[in-house]
């Protein structure tokens, strides 16, 4: 069925700074690693009639909404169905060596956030999906929670959400478990945080979402791969080519800060070995000593921007 694109493109997070950041001149070629709703994409493309563009993105629905919002634009956009992290084998196949710029907007999109199916969200009662590639074999959350031990799963609520009643969580998980109530669905397992750690009267934020965020992380794999994206991002840069990163929680920005301080030539060895073995190398200068956030007026037209970090870089070598 046609998806209806009005109904669906959302403004993208921290664009006219991730224009600014980028530096954009004429006729030159960019990966748009995440490449959801294509607005950081149309963006960049209205810029000069000659830039092009490789676009990735893992989810067959976003790339449907992308190719009818961008088809205006020709030939010089070129999508393919792959992780971000196959950003190098997605250049061997267009058959490009290096490029000028690469963004990458790691949060979820809208259209993943709003589509019941998708199980993202406890605002639907959908079953507990959380695979940003629908079409993949990997395993859902819910049979995450249906065959990792109690131990695991407080592991990846506490590491991933941050959530400090992670032990209390997961002992109700497995719990329910055991007596034959596995949770599969989104208002299942957001009902039974609520029940575990309680709500408090002055909290703006449901106490499932850190266990919610948690989980889509441990099925997308999000962590393991960012760094390594990083480095291959950097690596395919032309000299003087920019990367820019948005990340939305602490983890991710975390990664992101210490990759780029790595590749700024900052070891990160313990003070008493003698000498390093890190591997740093000055490879990149870092544009961004603090990350760039949303002004007053996005955050007032998009709240979802409130959490939003850009860090970018500049490949010297």
């Amino acid at each position: 069925m046609p998806i209806n694109i009005d109904e669906n493109i959302h403004k993208s997070v921290l664009a006219a700074e991730v224009v600014e950041v980028l530096k954009l001149q004429a006729a030159e070629i960019f990966v748009d690693a995440t490449l959801g709703l294509g607005g950081h994409a149309q963006a960049i493309l209205e810029n000069s009639d000659e830039t092009q563009i490789l676009g990735i993105d893992q989810d067959a629905q976003a790339i449907e909404i992308a190719e009818q919002r961008l088809k205006k634009f020709g030939d010089r956009i070129r999508i393919f169905h792959r992780n971000f992290s196959d950003i190098k084998a997605v250049l061997l196949t267009a058959g490009v060596e290096k490029v000028d710029g690469v963004i990458a907007d790691l949060g979820v999109s809208s259209l993943q956030f709003d589509s019941a199916e998708r199980g993202f969200s406890f605002r639907f009662d959908a079953p507990l999906d959380m695979r940003m590639n629908a079409d993949s074999d990997a395993e859902t959350a819910a049979e995450l929670l249906a065959n990792l031990s109690e131990f695991e799963i407080a592991r990846i609520i506490y590491e991933y959400g941050e959530e400090r009643k992670s032990r209390r969580i997961a002992s109700r998980i497995v719990w329910k478990r055991k007596q034959g109530e596995p949770i599969e669905t989104t208002k299942q397992l957001a009902d039974l945080v609520e029940k575990a750690i309680g709500r408090g009267k002055k909290d703006k934020t449901h106490p499932a979402t850190r266990t919610f965020q948690a989980l889509r992380i441990a099925v997308n794999g999000e962590l393991e791969i960012l760094e390594r994206f990083v480095r291959d991002s950097v690596d395919i840069l032309k000299k003087g080519g920019r990367l820019a990163v948005i990340t939305f929680h602490s983890l991710e920005d975390r990664i992101v800060k210490q990759t780029f301080q790595n590749l700024a030539g900052k070891c990160s060895c313990p003070p008493r070995l003698p000498q390093c073995v890190c591997g740093a190398s000055k490879e990149i200068e870092i544009l961004t000593r603090k990350p760039i956030v949303a002004g007053a007026a996005e955050l007032a037209e998009n709240p979802r921007s409130r959490s939003a970090k850009l860090r970018a870089c500049l490949k010297i070598n």
